[in-house]
C-alpha cells in the first residue's frame, strides 16, 4: 500500500510541476507578444515621426529652394574648381577624394532615394562597379590584374552612360551633381593612376628590377589585357547581371507590383521612353510588349560588351584616353547648359501654373481668361510631354 501511495504522490507532483512549467511557458509567451506588440508600436510611433519631420524638411526645403539653389550652385563650383586644381597639382591624392566623396554621399543618397522609393536604383551596376573600386582603392591598390577589371568598369558602361543617358552637370542640383560624379570620378581616378601618379610607379617599380617603366608590365601581351580587360570583367558583370534579375524581379516582384510608385532603372526608362517614343522604346518593342524586360536586359548587355570592348585602345593610347576624358566632361557640361536652357524654365512654368490652379479662383472671371483655363490642361499635357523627352536626365546605369 505504501508503494502504491508513494507511486501516487509522485504522479500528482509530476502533474503540478508539468502545469507550472506549463503555466510559465504561457507567461512567457504572453510578455514576448507584449513586448512585441510594444516594440511594434514604438517602430510605428517611430516611422510617423520620422515621415512626419521628412514632409516638413522637404516643405521648408521647397519654401527655401531658391536661396538652397545659390548655395548648392556656389559650393559645386568652388568644389569643382578645387578638384580641378588637385587634378593638377596633386594627381596622386584624386583616389582618396574619390573614397571620401563615396563613403559621406553614397548613404546620404541611400537615405534620400529610400524616402523618395527610388532605393532599388543602388542595386544598379554603378553602384556595384564604385564599391569595387573601392575595395580595390582602399584594400588592394598594387594588384595589376583588379586594377585592369576596375579599369574597364569605369571606362567602359560607367563612362559612357554618363554620354548616352545624358548626365547633367547642374551645379544648383546636388542629385545630378552626385549622378555625375559617380559616373566620371572613377575614370578620371583610374587614368591618374595609369599615366600620373608617381608615388603608383614607384611603388609599382623597385629599384634594381629588370621591368620596365611602364605599368602594368604587360602592355605587349594582348592576349593577358583582353582577359583582365574584358573577358573577366564581363564575367563579373553578368554575375551582377544575373543577382539584379534574382533580387529585383523575382524575389521582390510582389513588393513591386503592390507598389508602382516603387521606382527601378527599367520602370523609369520605359516609362520616359515610352512618353518620348524614342528609339529605345521601338528597340525594346521589336519582340512585343511582353518581352520589352528581355530587350532591355540584352540591349543593355550589348552595351557592355561593346564600351568594354573599347577600353582596350584606350588603356593603350595616352592621346586616346586624355581625348576620352574631354569628351566626358564636355558632355556633362553640354548636357547641363541645354537642361539649364530647355527645360528648367518649362519646369518653372509648370510650377506656376501648379500653383496657380491650388488658388482659389475669383468669382467674376472675363471670358479671355475662361478661355485660358479651358486650354490649361492641354498646355500642361504638352509642357510634361516636352519635358519628358528633352530630360532623361541620368537614370543610374
Amino acid at each position: 500500500m505504501s508503494s502504491n501511495e508513494d507511486s501516487g504522490e509522485e504522479i500528482v507532483s509530476n502533474g503540478d510541476s508539468f502545469g507550472k512549467v506549463k503555466q510559465r511557458f504561457k507567461a512567457r509567451s504572453k510578455k514576448v507578444a507584449q513586448t512585441k506588440e510594444i516594440l511594434s508600436k514604438q517602430a510605428n510611433q517611430t516611422k510617423e515621426i520620422l515621415s512626419k519631420q521628412a514632409v516638413k524638411i522637404a516643405k521648408q526645403a521647397e519654401e527655401h529652394e531658391s536661396f538652397l539653389s545659390k548655395v548648392t550652385h556656389l559650393l559645386g563650383v568652388l568644389g569643382f574648381g578645387g578638384f580641378c586644381f588637385l587634378l593638377g597639382a596633386r594627381p596622386q591624392d584624386i583616389p582618396y577624394v574619390y573614397c571620401l566623396f563615396y563613403v559621406i554621399f553614397v548613404p546620404l543618397r541611400w537615405i534620400y532615394y529610400r524616402f523618395k522609393k527610388w532605393h532599388y536604383y543602388l542595386l544598379d551596376f554603378c553602384y556595384y562597379a564604385n564599391t569595387i573600386f573601392l575595395v580595390d582603392l582602399l584594400l588592394y591598390p598594387k594588384n595589376e590584374k583588379l586594377f585592369m577589371v576596375c579599369f574597364s568598369f569605369a571606362e567602359g558602361p560607367l563612362a559612357w552612360a554618363l554620354i548616352v543617358w545624358r548626365c547633367s552637370l547642374v551645379f544648383s542640383s546636388v542629385d545630378k551633381i552626385v549622378s555625375v560624379l559617380i559616373h566620371l570620378l572613377p575614370g578620371l581616378v583610374f587614368f591618374t593612376i595609369r599615366w600620373w601618379n608617381p608615388v603608383t610607379f614607384e611603388a609599382m617599380h623597385p629599384e634594381g628590377t629588370s621591368r620596365r617603366a611602364s605599368w602594368p608590365y604587360v602592355v605587349e601581351d594582348k592576349s593577358f589585357l583582353l582577359t583582365w580587360l574584358f573577358w573577366v570583367p564581363l564575367f563579373a558583370y553578368t554575375l551582377w547581371q544575373v543577382l539584379y534579375f534574382l533580387i529585383v524581379n523575382v524575389l521582390r516582384q510582389q513588393r513591386l507590383l503592390r507598389d508602382p510608385e516603387v521606382m527601378t532603372s527599367y520602370r523609369e526608362l520605359s516609362k520616359k521612353a515610352q512618353k518620348a517614343n524614342n528609339v529605345w522604346w521601338r528597340l525594346s518593342g521589336l519582340l512585343g510588349d511582353q518581352n520589352r524586360l528581355f530587350m532591355y536586359i540584352l540591349l543593355q548587355a550589348i552595351f557592355t560588351v561593346a564600351t568594354m570592348a573599347l577600353t582596350v585602345p584606350i588603356f593603350l593610347s595616352y592621346e586616346l584616353h586624355v581625348a576620352f576624358q574631354l569628351l566626358k566632361v564636355s558632355a556633362a557640361v553640354w548636357n547641363g547648359g541645354s537642361f539649364l536652357v530647355d527645360v528648367m524654365p518649362r519646369q518653372v512654368i509648370l510650377k506656376e501654373k501648379k500653383k496657380s490652379e491650388m488658388k482659389p479662383a475669383p468669382i467674376q472671371q472675363d471670358q479671355s481668361l475662361n478661355e485660358q483655363q479651358e486650354q490649361s490642361p492641354n498646355v500642361m499635357e504638352n509642357t510634361m510631354k516636352t519635358i519628358d523627352s528633352a530630360d532623361l536626365g541620368c537614370t543610374e546605369s
